[in-house]
């Protein structure tokens, strides 16, 4: 096999990589909201044993990228895909933290009853799935245009978390033993919130990938108020309630 088809079968697998873990960190999502809706203390914990698994998928990845810069030294395109790809593992794995962290809230609170049906929590859940699935695609395609079109569907997530932070205020006025359970539930909408926000910054690199320009998309009014405060996005949190 000659030198660049080497090359090229690194690059694959890498991208193989990319689509593994992200399969492997909507299962982690989807999975904690279930636990989160059965209150199911067993499957919470699984999700938490899988984020090691996604983690060891983010250091492989980026061992092997550091080896291709090492012995490639890519340039042009190919240097703009490598790069951006390490920032692909980094979002990701962050975003494995975000559901290890629902996770973690349901172990925290599995005695005590929900304190209202989960609506728009599983909706919002859903579009940071359906969200993070499409940017995967749009990765594989390089396609800009499409990751453009994600980004702005976390305008859709934020409208939910607005909707919710308000409900789960509302129960905390009217019921003060409510407010434990409520608070939990804003860490939860909170980690989905920013599910959203790292698959944005997936759909930026893949815009960056494709123009080799960094384009700054909708980051929703959550995203836009901490750049505005600290200078630069938080590194998030992974649900310590």
């Amino acid at each position: 096999m000659s030198t660049r088809a080497t090359y090229e079968h690194q690059l694959q697998e890498l991208s193989d990589m990319v689509v593994t873990m992200a399969s492997m960190v909507d299962k982690a999502i989807g999975r904690s909201m279930e636990a989160l809706r059965l209150q199911n203390v067993a499957l919470a914990q699984d999700v938490r044993r899988s984020d090691t698994a996604i983690n060891n998928v983010h250091r492989h990845g980026e061992e092997m990228l550091n080896m291709l810069i090492a012995t490639q030294a890519p340039v042009g395109r190919d240097l703009r895909l490598i790069t951006s790809t390490m920032a692909v593992f980094s979002n990701l794995e962050r975003m494995g933290d975000y559901a290890a962290g629902i996770a973690k809230i349901v172990v925290a609170t599995a005695d005590q009853d929900l304190i209202k049906p989960l609506v728009d929590l599983p909706r919002m859940a859903q579009i940071a799935r359906e969200m993070l699935n499409d940017a995967v695609s749009a990765y594989i395609e390089r396609d800009a245009d499409m990751a453009r079109q994600i980004a702005a569907r976390d305008d859709e997530v934020d409208d939910l978390y607005d909707q919710i932070f308000v409900d789960l205020i509302d129960y905390m006025r009217s019921d003060a033993e409510a407010i434990d359970g409520a608070t939990r539930l804003m860490w939860v909408s909170h980690n989905i919130e920013r599910i959203a926000d790292r698959v944005t910054n997936l759909c930026e690199r893949i815009v960056f990938i494709v123009t080799g320009e960094f384009e700054e998309l909708d980051t929703g009014r959550y995203e836009r108020q901490r750049f505005s405060r600290n200078g630069s996005s938080d590194n998030g949190t992974s649900g310590n309630a």
